[in-house]
């Protein structure tokens, strides 16, 4: 109990820090460092809450185990009452507070960017691709993200070969970091004439978005390009070359963005995803690493496995990491995921639980 007492001290600490942090008007001119320090204030923000009436139950508890020692038979009765009251809620408070100090996976409350690709199929693996980046967009609505389009490379018969977008609001890669992987369909195809099923696939990225702080990227190692856009946009996107191309010199990463009004747009949302990726792919070895320390089955954002199926002629959902099938294809297509994703950070939040020596109750 000690310790989790000064770790609630040292909480507090930081809390206050940001709570002055956040006022500050040189960090509120700074934007990079104001949504850090507001980030972090949020999440410890019904933390602290939870601090604070545990302290209020403990000084009650203790005015209650005094007032057992009182000589009116009436107010022992009523201490007594109290006593098993409060002792059983601050039992469960306790537990609610060392489950907190359990640290999550430290980009959680991130932004993200997704790319979504057309896999093994043909044309019927960019509908599909077309499908499911249709479904995050429903579910990102539905929480009241905003989804802003980067690119997309469209598929010959419809659907994408390729589509990337970045979508912002509270706690979104904690959402949607299961979502990496594989994703396979089993259906009959539109431009299949014999009714039969085929087998097609399409893989997801979803990467934490990086901030200016996490990753310096310099401009010198980039070459820029620009080029006329393509598709939908109106004779303005396609009599001007407001299209951006970035070439990362050093890596070979390119990022092409297409989607913004002007060429300035599209240059910052293209910087944005280069930086976003470069720094994915450095500290994706520290999440491989304290994945597997924890033998972890989801959350690792390994793109190459398959990690879901999709059955329309059953109209069943499977999620293999977990062992999940639900019979409401449909819904979840819908962008209803609420229960898939549920399920994965449940699994993930028991397996961070049993790594701090904390067993779970269901």
């Amino acid at each position: 109990m000690e310790g989790l007492l000064e770790q609630l001290s040292s909480l507090e600490d930081r809390y206050r820090e940001l709570s002055l942090k956040v006022i500050d008007p040189s960090v509120i001119a700074d934007e990079s460092a104001y949504r850090l320090a507001i980030r972090d204030f949020k999440q410890l923000e019904p933390i602290v809450e939870q601090v604070k009436r545990y302290r209020e139950w403990s000084v009650a508890l203790e005015e209650a185990r005094k007032d057992q020692s009182s000589e009116d038979p009436e107010l022992r009765e009523m201490a007594a009452d109290e006593v098993g009251r409060l002792t059983e809620a601050m039992a469960a408070l306790t537990r609610d507070l060392q489950e907190a100090l359990v640290p999550d996976d430290p980009s959680d409350g991130r932004d993200c960017v997704i790319e979504v690709r057309a896999g093994t199929g043909g044309d019927e693996a960019a509908l599909w691709a077309g499908d499911l980046f249709r479904m995050y967009q429903r579910f990102a609505e539905d929480k009241g993200w905003k989804v802003a389009m980067v690119g997309a490379h469209a598929g010959t018969a419809g659907g994408f070969k390729e589509v990337v977008a970045r979508i912002s609001g509270e706690g979104v890669f904690g959402y949607l970091k299961y979502e990496s992987g594989t994703h396979r369909v089993q259906r009959v195809p539109a431009t299949e004439s014999q009714g039969r099923i085929h087998t097609s696939a399409a893989t997801v990225a979803i990467l934490p978005e990086a901030e200016a702080v996490d990753f310096e990227l310099n401009t010198k190692d980039i070459r820029k390009d620009t080029f006329r856009a393509s598709g939908a946009g109106g004779q303005h996107v396609n009599k001007t070359e407001s299209a951006v191309r970035l070439t990362h010199l050093p890596t070979g990463v390119v990022v092409e963005c297409q989607d913004g009004r002007s060429q300035h747009q599209n240059y910052d949302q293209a910087l944005q995803v280069m930086r976003t990726r470069l720094w994915e792919a450095a500290d994706r070895e520290r999440r491989a690493t304290e994945a597997a320390e924890r033998k972890s089955q989801v959350g690792t954002g390994d793109r190459s496995g398959k990690i879901r199926t999709y059955n329309y002629p059953q109209g069943r959902v499977t999620d293999h990491r977990i062992g999940l099938t639900l019979h409401a294809l449909e819904r979840i297509l819908a962008g209803d995921l609420g229960e898939v994703i549920q399920a994965l950070r449940t699994v993930e939040r028991t397996e961070r639980l049993k790594q701090a020596g904390l067993s779970v109750e269901n």
